[in-house]
């Protein structure tokens, strides 16, 4: 009987920790004077792959596809970005600009030893990763964007054309300090836990454990704000020969057809556009398509 529970007692702490290791970030990796929560998988000599979460989201969405391109040999990063990380929090929403952010990702790559690496993102994630690709092509070895067009053409779209415009006002709203951030939190994330439809109740849960840390939802709406800070406007990135994968789902209700199409006539390179009768979440909406179309477009490009 002795033995039974302490056979019992060990598989409740190996359960405990395979559950923690499903969500908890499993590493901590310095960039300049922030500390990011990165999730790192496959071995360390191979390719790397790094994956950009977008809002209100952290690297917990990227699961899926961490096991399968770890699982091919790549080498993968995962970080909980800027505002989401705990270390990696900086107040001040200048500090949230695409041009600063692009280096978080340059320099994550430098910590891991990778001067070429695979680069995904999504929603907000993609939206940097078409501006990374725009300062560092010479970097990337091959991009995969999720939702969100190359930028030049969404941002022209929000600004002339009527439909994209209407599908974006709730980014005005979310440059509001304060307003924005206590409707983001009221009635415990009531908010939140509705744009989570998609998700598992394991991932919510991931979710919130970052969004109820102190400061995480304003570091989260700076993304919408950073840009305000800027002296300069953002530079266009122009045409771009980067091999290139990009996944839209033609129920989106922010990003719709106009700025996707715009956005085709810039690829002057390898390019795969692939529409999806899915909304916004992709990967938790259309999983295996995603996984799959990621994977086979990494895997042409070494």
């Amino acid at each position: 009987m002795l033995k039974r529970l302490r056979q019992w007692f060990m598989l409740s702490i190996l359960l405990d920790h395979l559950e923690q290791s499903m969500t908890m970030p499993s590493d901590t990796i310095t960039v300049g004077e922030l500390d990011f929560d990165v999730r790192l998988a496959g071995p360390s000599d191979g390719p790397l792959v790094i994956l950009l979460h977008g809002f209100p989201e952290t690297s917990h969405m990227w699961l899926p596809l961490i096991d399968a391109m770890a699982a091919s040999g790549y080498r993968v990063a995962a970080p909980d970005q800027r505002g989401y990380s705990a270390g990696a929090r900086p107040e001040g929403a200048e500090h949230y600009a695409y041009p600063v952010m692009a280096n978080d990702v340059t320099g994550l790559a430098d910590a891991l030893g990778a001067e070429r690496f695979h680069l995904v993102g999504h929603d907000h994630g993609a939206g940097l990763g078409w501006f990374v690709l725009g300062q560092a092509a010479s970097r990337i070895i091959s991009w995969s964007a999720l939702s969100v067009p190359h930028i030049d053409a969404f941002a022209a779209a929000i600004t002339n054309n009527p439909e994209q415009a209407e599908r974006s006002q709730y980014m005005t709203f979310f440059r509001e300090q304060g307003v924005a951030e206590d409707a983001m939190s009221a009635n415990d994330f009531e908010a939140l836990k509705n744009a989570w439809n998609k998700s598992s109740p394991e991932q919510v849960e991931e979710y919130l454990r970052v969004f109820r840390q102190p400061g995480a939802v304003t570091g989260a709406l700076n993304w919408y704000r950073g840009g305000q800070f800027s002296d300069e406007p953002r530079p266009d990135i122009g045409p771009i020969s980067t091999p290139t994968l990009f996944i839209w789902g033609n129920q989106d209700n922010a990003i719709g057809r106009p700025g996707v199409e715009a956005g085709h006539k810039l690829m002057t390179g390898d390019y795969e556009f692939i529409e999806l009768d899915a909304g916004h979440w992709l990967i938790q909406e259309q999983e295996e398509k995603v996984v799959t179309a990621v994977a086979n477009h990494i895997n042409k490009y070494q």
